[in-house]
């Protein structure tokens, strides 16, 4: 399961990806922890931290390339006793405006080394537009029926309001997902603060899902964008 990849990434390089529109591909990388790697409102890493990496190659037109990796809890299917310890997603996509809109198509691979029958397929979009301070966002993924998920297919829908407080960037966000990884249907939402200083990004999240016990947490990141 995927983090919104580049998230950090893209804040930082943006003003050098603006600067550089000449280039046939632009290269950016980041190198982060967290305390908790959080997805959809679910820790992935059992609530403790987690090393992440990841590279982006952006064409000329928006079509990019993402690698991203992320430490996990220990991960197998049913049977499996080697499991997998890392989660390593390749995303190809087009970024692109339209009707005033910034539209982000792809489709993601997530996979688990050494672990057996987990790797999947998804699609992303997302929809963004300022409106005043504020950037809304709409986005979701689609998940169809394959093995890694029980041929059963997986559906997340998502909306999120980010603006500046001065050198501040604060994000608010709610998802509802259905489907494979949740079939009862799961709400998350979180708050969000973070703030770059030069090259690196820190970040602190208030984020919680509906499940069962209760899943609220902060979560402390620090990232490094070249």
């Amino acid at each position: 399961m995927l983090a919104p990849m580049f998230a950090a990434a893209a804040a930082i390089a943006a003003p050098e990806a603006q600067a550089t529109t000449a280039r046939a591909i632009q290269m950016d990388y980041e190198l982060g922890v967290v305390s908790d790697y959080r997805f959809r409102g679910v820790s992935l890493s059992d609530r403790k931290p987690a090393l992440q990496a990841g590279a982006r190659a952006t064409f000329a037109g928006g079509a990019y390339v993402d690698l991203w990796g992320s430490t996990i809890e220990d991960y197998a299917s049913e049977g499996d006793t080697s499991g997998a310890r890392v989660e390593v997603d390749v995303s190809l996509g087009w970024a692109f405006q339209a009707a005033g809109l910034d539209i982000d198509l792809g489709i993601a691979a997530y996979a688990y080394p050494r672990a057996e029958d987990l790797s999947y397929l998804e699609a992303p979009i997302s929809l963004s537009r300022a409106i005043g301070v504020a950037t809304v966002t709409l986005g979701g993924a689609y998940a169809p029926s394959q093995s890694a998920l029980g041929h059963k297919d997986n559906a997340y829908v998502y909306g999120s309001v980010g603006w500046r407080a001065g050198p501040v960037e604060l994000t608010v966000q709610s998802g509802y997902e259905d489907g494979a990884f949740a079939p009862g249907g799961k709400w998350d939402w979180s708050a969000s603060a973070a703030r770059a200083f030069g090259p690196v990004r820190a970040e602190l999240s208030y984020v919680d899902a509906d499940e069962p016990g209760g899943s609220a947490a902060l979560v402390a990141g620090l990232a490094v964008g070249f």
